[in-house]
């Protein structure tokens, strides 16, 4: 019994393996598959990559729940042989739709279902749907920690692989689709769905757009800025107070009233007899809070393999912005540096008026950045880059006297949810003998720096 359950599952994957590297079929493997899926009680659709993830659960939602966490390891004493073959083929399903070979020429509806199915694969491996894509940062997945019974790898040192991947498939799909026409038309632009891939494209191409399709690409613009705002806002709020500031004593009033030190500070006071406390004094909480004004400056490279981190800033920017006694200041650079400051609170607005593209010369930024270093000790400046320079030794000399000066410099190689991003070595051991070692990874790293500094 055991060796059969082995082999059915093992049919399963030579048959997704032929498929992926072989557009045609083979006629023993489809139909040995056929013969699998349909004796386990599951719908022969799983089998075909023209049919969308959605469509199979839209038809068998009972199967909704078993792709969520499908390959996050388990351990081996829970498997159980037969379930591994369910498994195996519901696997092969989002599997083989996510990355069987594309047509040639993309349709908006063909690329609506890709990124529908790549959805399935996040939710399969824990994460939630865009989350490996980048561009929408949320919390670690879930399911992670330990290996997988028999050695089945940490899917935390997986999913940093994946995730690149699968932005790269959805970039070429982008690429292949005739996206200036799909825009100008209403009802295919509907079928899109922002991602990072896309809006890379539309900022891109923004200045050979008009009409109708730059009303459309403006409004799937916003809709990506606003969807990672969403996310971003909850966790920087989720620290955004100062410090209680015991200098300043507490309001007496009732709401602020703490009861249970008061009781403490009376409890001599307690009569035995009357079974009742006296209360001498009363004791209160203090709430006032320091709230030091601060300035953020967030400078950025624009240049083409930087357009993820550029989205993630603006956006990020906006929302500090937005917080009581936080000065923001935002300057893009490539070969020229452009002062968004003026409007820092839309990254919408902030996104129009980047020019993604160009080479890398930070010196042009630094002479816009080190005038606004009006106090050092309540400043924090972000500098966002691979480091790849026209200017290496004199940039690094400017970044660390600003260091030197007292401000708080945080070098940021990558704010993706997943990128793999490059960072000049040269830049990487310098920034760490300086003491300030370059930030990379979850833009929740980048969160947790600025909300620390913020309101300490």
């Amino acid at each position: 019994m055991t060796d059969s359950e082995d082999n059915r599952r093992q049919v399963l994957y030579w048959r997704l393996l032929a498929r992926l590297f072989d557009g045609d079929e083979q006629a023993a493997l489809e139909s040995a598959s056929v013969a699998v899926v349909e004796d386990i009680g599951l719908p022969s659709a799983l089998l075909d990559p023209n049919v969308a993830v959605d469509s199979v659960v839209q038809r068998h939602p009972e199967l909704a729940a078993e792709f969520d966490g499908l390959m996050v390891p388990e351990t081996e004493d829970s498997r159980d042989k037969a379930a591994e073959v369910r498994r195996a083929a519901l696997v092969s399903k989002v599997l083989l739709n996510v990355f069987a070979p594309a047509p040639h020429t993309v349709t908006a509806g063909q690329l609506s279902c890709w990124q529908a199915d790549a959805g399935w694969l996040e939710r399969a491996l824990g994460c939630r749907p865009g989350e490996l894509r980048g561009g929408r940062p949320g919390g670690a997945p879930t399911g992670l920690g330990g290996t997988g019974g028999g050695g089945t790898p940490d899917l935390s040192t997986l999913l940093p692989a994946i995730g690149p991947d699968l932005a790269g498939i959805e970039a070429d799909l982008v690429k292949r689709m005739h996206l200036r026409e799909v825009l100008a038309d209403p009802a295919l632009a509907a079928k899109l769905s922002p991602s990072m891939s896309l809006i890379e494209q539309l900022l891109r191409d923004k200045d050979n757009l008009s009409g109708v399709a730059l009303a459309n690409a403006k409004s799937l613009i916003r809709r990506y800025v606003d969807e990672i705002a969403e996310v971003l806002r909850t966790q920087v709020e989720k620290a955004s107070t100062g410090k209680v500031d015991r200098s300043v004593p507490p309001k007496r009033v009732f709401r602020n009233l703490d009861l249970d030190r008061t009781i403490w500070k009376n409890l001599t006071n307690w009569s035995p007899e009357e079974e009742r406390l006296y209360v001498d004094r009363l004791y209160y909480k203090q709430t006032a809070k320091k709230t030091t004004p601060q300035r953020l400056i967030a400078v950025v490279d624009q240049s083409g393999s930087m357009v993820d981190s550029m989205v993630n800033c603006a956006v990020l920017a906006s929302i500090f912005a937005g917080l009581p006694k936080v000065d923001v200041h935002l300057i893009a650079y490539d070969t020229q540096a452009l002062d968004l400051t003026p409007w820092v609170h839309d990254p919408f607005e902030t996104l129009l008026r980047t020019n993604l593209g160009g080479g890398n010369d930070g010196m042009v930024a630094m002479g816009l950045t080190q005038p606004k270093i009006a106090e050092p000790t309540n400043t924090v400046v972000v500098w966002i880059s691979d480091f790849y320079e026209t200017r290496v030794e004199q940039l690094f000399e400017s970044m660390a006297a600003i260091h030197r000066s007292g401000a708080k410099f945080i070098p940021v190689g990558s704010v993706t949810s997943a990128g793999r991003g490059s960072v000049n070595p040269w830049f990487r051991e310098r920034f760490k003998d300086l003491g300030t070692p370059v930030i990379s990874g979850h833009i929740t790293k980048l969160v947790h720096e600025l909300k620390t500094f913020l309101t300490s």
